[in-house]
């Protein structure tokens, strides 16, 4: 009964050429998209690098900036006091 109406599986060796170029035009498409993902993210961590050398210097800019105006503020309160004592001084 297993001669009767089983026909036996085998494996057809035979590849078409267009099976061979749709691998061929997919497995190109899968090289060229991690090229250009490479590329990409290439592009981005010196993006990313430039970002992070532009934000330390606008970190220190705004430090200088912070560091003068508390000096500023020091000068204008001490010739504030400096005015408040003249003026009582002169009746």
């Amino acid at each position: 009964m297993a001669n009767g109406n089983s026909v036996p599986w085998r494996l057809d060796r035979r590849i078409s050429l267009s099976v061979l170029v749709q691998l061929t035009v997919l497995a190109s498409l899968i090289v060229g998209s991690w090229v250009n993902l490479q590329r990409q993210l290439d592009l981005l961590q010196r993006d990313v690098t430039m970002l992070l050398e532009a934000q330390a210097g606008v970190s220190e800019e705004l430090e200088e900036l912070s560091i003068r105006s508390l000096s500023h503020e020091y000068r204008v309160q001490a010739l504030e006091k400096r005015l408040g004592e003249d003026s009582y001084r002169r009746p």
